[in-house]
């Protein structure tokens, strides 16, 4: 990897800026250097790839010829001599609605990029999806690190969701859902999950992990059908936005992540 001592030497012309309301420096970063081009340049992946494969890019003054080679945030990268910088880094968060999908194009229902009326839109994916029949909250960025910050389930990120249930709800949930639960198909137990009936057919559900369909699964293994599904919380960053709109992340929502332990 690039992000070595001798590599890391370089500390003045590459810095990961943030969004203009973020100006908080995360822990380490590691990118491809096809990436980094493509994030700091107008070319394509495509053209990245061949500037590099010709020998034009450098690393703290060594050429480098795998656009797979991780380059670190303090790394000095040039390109035919000129000091590249990234773009900054980007946090969003948005209100998925009903019928949209979390990919970037459209795959028989709209993305929910389409809301999106900013530049580089390509660049940005979604930190943890939901499923097109899935509203609420979602997490939107063009920062790999920070992503995985979110789903790892070591990181014990709480997601928080409101259900709603085909039939009725029965007390006893509370403690199954709190064991944790035999989800079809898997060996390992879900991780314990706090019910909070809220109405007879509606709960709030929070989980630490982001398995296939989670919380589908979930009661589906105690005998229910989930006839709706909203993601109100992830970690400490609650919805606060209408149906459809977005709104940048502040400095202490995009560093709320790193804390999560």
């Amino acid at each position: 990897m690039l992000a070595s001592p001798e590599l890391a030497e370089g500390r003045r012309c590459v810095h990961f800026a943030l969004t203009p309301s973020v100006a908080v420096e995360l822990n380490e970063r590691l990118m491809r250097l096809d990436k980094f081009v493509c994030k700091s340049t107008e070319y394509t992946k495509a053209e990245a790839v061949q500037l590099i494969h010709a020998g034009q890019l450098t690393v703290n003054g060594t050429a480098i010829m795998n656009e797979a080679a991780q380059v670190h945030e303090n790394n000095t990268i040039t390109l035919n001599g000129e000091c590249l910088q990234a773009r900054e880094f980007r946090y969003l968060l948005m209100h998925k609605s009903l019928g949209t999908i979390c990919s970037n194009v459209d795959e028989g229902y709209p993305s929910l990029f389409n809301s999106l009326q900013i530049e580089k839109v390509s660049e940005l994916h979604v930190a943890g999806r939901l499923d097109v029949d899935t509203t609420g909250l979602v997490l939107i960025t063009d920062d790999g690190r920070w992503t995985f910050d979110i789903i790892r389930p070591l990181n014990n990120c709480q997601k928080v969701y409101r259900v709603g249930l085909s039939r009725e709800l029965s007390e006893d949930l509370i403690e199954q859902f709190k064991k944790g639960l035999h989800l079809h198909g898997e060996s390992q137990l879900a991780r314990a999950a706090e019910l909070q009936i809220l109405a007879p057919k509606e709960a709030r559900l929070t989980i630490t992990e982001g398995r296939f369909h989670q919380v589908k699964r979930m009661f589906v293994a105690v005998g229910y059908r989930v006839v709706s599904l909203h993601r109100e919380q992830i970690g400490e960053i609650a919805l606060d936005v209408p149906l459809g709109e977005w709104r940048y992340l502040t400095n202490d929502e995009v560093q709320s992540f790193a804390a999560v332990i």
